[in-house]
C-alpha cells in the first residue's frame, strides 16, 4: 500500500508516504494496535532514505495517527475513525417529471450575466483595500444608501439606511428577528393560514412556537389573532402567499393596532413586491409604522436567490440587537457581492432588471390563463394581478382532488395543492392548486395545462 508513494517523484515522495499512511489508518487498512516496521526495515523495503520514513512516523505520531513507545516500537494509534461514506444527495428535479407548476422559482435564465459581470469588473477596479476587511454587520454603507433609495421610490417604505440591515434574504432576517424577539422573552409567533410553512420552521429554528391565524378575503381575522396571544406575527399583506389577497386598509390598520396594544411587532415579507401587471402597487405596510413593522425583502425573485442577497428595515428599539445577532452569526455579507448589488442598483441595472422581468411573467401569467380557459374549461383564478403564481380551482368534475393529483403527476406535471399550505380542508370536491408559472415558457406551460387535462380522461 506505500509502493505507489514510494515512486512518487523526489520532492514529493515525504509528503506522499505520509499521506500513504493516513489513509491506510483511516480506512482500516492498518488497523488500530498494528506495529509498523522499524524506519530502518520499511526504508529497505520502499527503497527510499531512512530518514525519509522517521520523519513520516514523527509527523503521524503528532497528528495521532500513530504511536511511539521508547525502545518498542511504532504503532498504529486509536484514535481515528474511518469517515461514514455520504448518501449521494437527490438529484435536482423529482424523476419523470415533464411540466414542473410548483411555485417558489423565478426564471434563473433571465439573470443579467453580463450586466452583472460589468458591475463587479467596476466594483474591483475602484474598491479601496481597506474595504475588504471586515464589513459593518449592517451592511456595507453605499449599498444600504442604494437599497434605501431604491424601496422609499418604490416600495414606499420609510427607508432610514441607518435602520436596514443586509442579510442573506427573508429567511435569515426571519432567524434574526426569532433570536431577538426570544431574548425579549417571546415564545410564539403567529403565521397566516394559509401561509408559506417555511416562516414556522425557520422561527422554530429560533426556539420560537408556530401559531395559526385564519385569514379571510380582506387579510388576518381580528377575533383570532387578539385571541391567539402571541407578540408578533408574519404576514405578507401586499400579496398573500399563497391565495394572492391584497390586504384591505382596514385589516392592514387593525393589525397595527393590535400591535401598538400588545407591544409587539410584524414581519412584513414583500416576497415579490416588484411585480404587478394590472394595478398599482400596493405600498408597503411598514411605511404606516416603522416602529411597529420589520420590512424584509431580498433579490431572489428579481435576480436569483443563489445570491444570498436581501434586506430588513428594523425599528429603533431592535436595531442594535439585530445587529450584533448578525455579527455573531456570519461577521456580514461578502464585501464585493455587496459593492456589486450597489454599482447594479444605482447605475439603473436593477430597475431595467424589473422591468425585462416583468415583461416576460405577465405574458407567462397570460399563457397559463388561456391553457387553463382551453384545457380546464371553467377554472376560477385568483391572484392574476401581481406576484409569480396563481391560485387556480379547478371544477370538481375533474377531480376529486386525490385522483386529479395521482393522474397529473402519472403524465409528469407537478402540482401543489392550496392544502398545504394551511390547515383547512375544504369539502366541495374542487380542485384548488397553486400554480408557479414564471420558471416557465409559455409553450411548457400550455404543454402542462394539456398533459393535466388529458390525463383525466384517461380510464
Amino acid at each position: 500500500m506505500l509502493l505507489p508513494a514510494a515512486g512518487a517523484p523526489a520532492r514529493r515522495r515525504g509528503r506522499a508516504l505520509q499521506e500513504a499512511l493516513r489513509n491506510a489508518v483511516r480506512s482500516g487498512r492498518l488497523t488500530p494496535g498494528t506495529r509498523l516496521p522499524s524506519s530502518r526495515e520499511l526504508a529497505a523495503d520502499l527503497g527510499v532514505s531512512r530518514g525519509l520514513v522517521t520523519e513520516a512516523y514523527e509527523q503521524l505520531t503528532a497528528e495521532g495517527y500513530l504511536r511511539s513507545d521508547r525502545g518498542a516500537g511504532t504503532w498504529v494509534g486509536g484514535a481515528a475513525r474511518s469517515a461514514v461514506r455520504a448518501a449521494r444527495p437527490p438529484a435536482a428535479g423529482a424523476p419523470g417529471v415533464l411540466v414542473d407548476f410548483r411555485p417558489g422559482t423565478p426564471d434563473l435564465s433571465l439573470f443579467p450575466r453580463a450586466a452583472w459581470a460589468a458591475a463587479q469588473r467596476s466594483v474591483l477596479a475602484r474598491l479601496p483595500h481597506p474595504s475588504l476587511g471586515y464589513p459593518d454587520p449592517r451592511g456595507l454603507p453605499e449599498l444600504r444608501e442604494a437599497l434605501a433609495g431604491m424601496l422609499a421610490r418604490r416600495r414606499g417604505v420609510v427607508a432610514d439606511p441607518e435602520r436596514l440591515v443586509v442579510c442573506s434574504g427573508v429567511a435569515q432576517a426571519s432567524t434574526l428577528l426569532g433570536f431577538v424577539l426570544r431574548a425579549r422573552g417571546l415564545r410564539a409567533v403567529g403565521v397566516e393560514d394559509p401561509g408559506s410553512p417555511e416562516h414556522g420552521r425557520l422561527f422554530a429554528a429560533t426556539g420560537m412556537d408556530t401559531v395559526w391565524l385564519p385569514l379571510d378575503e380582506e387579510g388576518l381575522r381580528p377575533g383570532p389573532l387578539a385571541g391567539s396571544g402571541v407578540r408578533a406575527v408574519v404576514v405578507t399583506p401586499s400579496h398573500q402567499f399563497p391565495s394572492g389577497i391584497s390586504w384591505s386598509a382596514e385589516r392592514r390598520a387593525a393589525l397595527l393596532d393590535w400591535a401598538r396594544t400588545v407591544d409587539g411587532y410584524v414581519l412584513e415579507d414583500d416576497y415579490d413586491g416588484d411585480f404587478r401587471y394590472d394595478r398599482a402597487p400596493v405600498g408597503a405596510l411598514q411605511g404606516l409604522d416603522p416602529e411597529r413593522v420589520v420590512y424584509a425583502g431580498s433579490v431572489s425573485k428579481s435576480l436569483a436567490p443563489g445570491l444570498r442577497l436581501g434586506w430588513m428595515l428594523v425599528p429603533g428599539a431592535l436595531l442594535g440587537e439585530v445587529a450584533e445577532r448578525k455579527r455573531t452569526m456570519d461577521l456580514g455579507n461578502p464585501v464585493l457581492d455587496q459593492s456589486t448589488l450597489a454599482e447594479f442598483v444605482t447605475s439603473g441595472g436593477y430597475d431595467r432588471q424589473l422591468r425585462r422581468c416583468q415583461r416576460a411573467y405577465r405574458e407567462r401569467r397570460d399563457a397559463l390563463l388561456a391553457a387553463l380557459d382551453e384545457h380546464l374549461p371553467g377554472t376560477r383564478v385568483s391572484g392574476i394581478a401581481a406576484g409569480l403564481h396563481v391560485i387556480a380551482r379547478v371544477p370538481g368534475r375533474f377531480g376529486p382532488p386525490a385522483r386529479f393529483l395521482a393522474r397529473a403527476a402519472e403524465a409528469g406535471v407537478a402540482l401543489r395543492p392550496l392544502e398545504e399550505y394551511g390547515t383547512e380542508r375544504p369539502a366541495d370536491g374542487d380542485v384548488r392548486l397553486v400554480l408557479g408559472y414564471a420558471h416557465l415558457t409559455p409553450s411548457a406551460i400550455a404543454r402542462g395545462v394539456r398533459l393535466a387535462a388529458e390525463a383525466m380522461g384517461r380510464e
